[in-house]
């Protein structure tokens, strides 16, 4: 379809014309486990303490601090790697609030990937599950009871039960499949009254990225002709925006023909070699539209290299793709309603929240798309420092308003589009992530909810944070009473 690459989950051949199910519904599963002689239901993976979904820099950091603090902790990641976009696989730098913790998690080895697995699996508490996709979950009334996924090579399906449940897989996949609440696109100014809100609600959100990077080899390079992509690029020669190594992106690369001279009708800002500007999928659904949104990026980049080397093959003939990711950077998807919906204007006039249990730092960072001639790139991008200063992120943020024992950490959180801009940073999702870990051990040992440690148990549940972060905001001080006559006076 592509033109270059070719990809499916199974070929099915068959003797006569009656077409395999088509779908990813039960009926397509139940096909799919008779043929490969699978168990009908999933097989027991046994109860832990914590199941937390997502393995990425977040889902790293709660795996790591419940197992820490002696919970038994199953991590289940749907990727052979763990890290998420900082992942070798991506290769993003953490920002934002990182701390001990995110820091030693986010160490990189000799090939560029973290040490989060290392250190997970020396945890006799913690054990990890890769390439291991949630597709479904069993609830009881308003709680979770256990998850099922499926290991990618076998086609094994297993279930995982579990009395707390931490979603970081940034989809909010758990409250989807729970019937939780959740929030998307663009938030209107009179839906929270935030500045930077548009005037009326949009259905998008920030696309997927590919990252990729190109070297000059010793001789001359052969590409062949690649009309599909080209079809994608159209004339377009800035291959500005590289992953120089992984965890360094934003790297400068080659500009060939008319590009070399920037239209002077362009902001700077939108000049600079930012990765993240190959962006795409806006208006796309992001669960349904991965693939389509990853290889549109694919030909948009093979597409530019090939314009770059044609427009000047004197300068660029050695040069070659010296790695194209495969695995998109994901950007948007829904968020969680929580017992509280963190906003811009809470950020920017620093609310002080009674449940503040973690800081977050960073500026919104909007990503507007809808380029007018090259889809694949940012329209516009608003870089908005506010102060500078961190702020905290109430607790009511980080657990589901619906479903008793899940709670969330990372882009997903209950924010606005707006607030989220800034608390999706990794760094700021393992600082909730350590919340959240810390939590779910208090849930146990109190026998309650999330809800309920925010209404008893606040205090206690900032000193465990205070265990693996230097970043825990002080409760806040008892305001003096003030007379019946001076309240009614004011």
């Amino acid at each position: 379809m592509t033109g270059f690459d070719g990809r499916c989950d199974a070929i099915f051949l068959g003797h006569d014309d009656t077409p395999p199910p088509n779908g990813a519904g039960e009926e397509a599963r139940a096909w799919r486990r008779a043929l490969r002689g699978l168990p009908e239901n999933p097989i027991d993976g046994g109860e832990f303490d914590l199941i937390v979904v997502g393995g990425g820099v977040t889902g790293s950091a709660a795996a790591l601090t419940a197992a820490r603090l002696g919970s038994r902790v199953a991590l289940i990641q749907n990727r052979a790697v763990l890290g998420g976009n900082a992942s070798v696989e991506i290769g993003i730098n953490p920002q934002g609030v990182r701390g001990p913790l995110v820091d030693e998690l986010a160490q990189r080895d000799d090939t560029g990937d973290l040490r989060a697995r290392d250190l997970l699996e020396a945890e006799a508490n913690a054990t990890v599950f890769v390439e291991h996709t949630v597709y479904d979950l069993v609830a009881e009334g308003n709680r979770i009871v256990s998850v099922d996924a499926r290991d990618a090579r076998s086609g094994r399906e297993t279930r995982f039960r579990a009395p707390m449940f931490i979603d970081c897989t940034g989809t909010a996949i758990l409250g989807l499949m729970s019937g939780a609440r959740t929030l998307f696109g663009h938030e209107s100014k009179s839906e929270y009254g935030e500045k930077l809100a548009p005037d009326d609600h949009i259905d998008e959100h920030h696309g997927h990225t590919v990252f990729f990077r190109t070297r000059t080899a010793d001789t001359a390079v052969d590409f062949p002709d690649v009309p599909w992509a080209i079809e994608v690029a159209q004339d377009y020669a800035n291959l500005n925006g590289q992953l120089v190594e992984p965890g360094k992106d934003n790297g400068p690369g080659p500009v060939a023909g008319p590009d070399k001279v920037p239209d002077p009708s362009i902001r700077r800002r939108m000049l600079f070699p930012a990765s993240h500007f190959w962006e795409y999928g806006q208006k796309l659904d992001p669960y349904t539209e991965g693939e389509n949104i990853r290889d549109h990026l694919l030909c948009a980049i093979i597409g530019t290299y090939a314009n770059v080397r044609e427009l000047e093959p004197e300068n660029y003939a050695n040069l070659e793709l010296d790695w194209l990711g495969y695995v998109a950077g994901q950007g948007e998807f829904r968020r969680y309603l929580g017992d509280y919906v963190m906003t811009e204007t809470d950020i920017r006039d620093h609310t002080e929240f009674p449940d503040a249990v973690v800081m977050n730092a960073g500026p919104f960072c909007l990503h507007y798309g809808g380029h007018d001639k090259y889809d694949f790139r940012l329209r516009d991008w608003r870089w908005v420092e506010r102060d500078g200063q961190p702020y905290t992120v109430p607790f009511r943020c980080l657990y589901s308003a619906d479903i008793d024992n899940l709670m969330m950490a990372g882009k997903h959180i209950s924010v606005t589009h707006i607030a989220g801009s800034t608390t999706k940073l990794m760094g700021n999702g393992g600082q909730h992530a350590i919340a959240t870990a810390a939590a779910s051990v208090l849930c146990k040992k109190h026998g309650t909810t999330p809800r309920g440690v925010y209404e008893s148990h606040l205090d206690e549940l900032r000193e465990l944070i205070s265990e693996f972060t230097d970043n825990v905001p002080q409760p806040l001080a008892p305001k003096s009473p003030i007379s019946t006559e001076s309240e009614a006076s004011a």
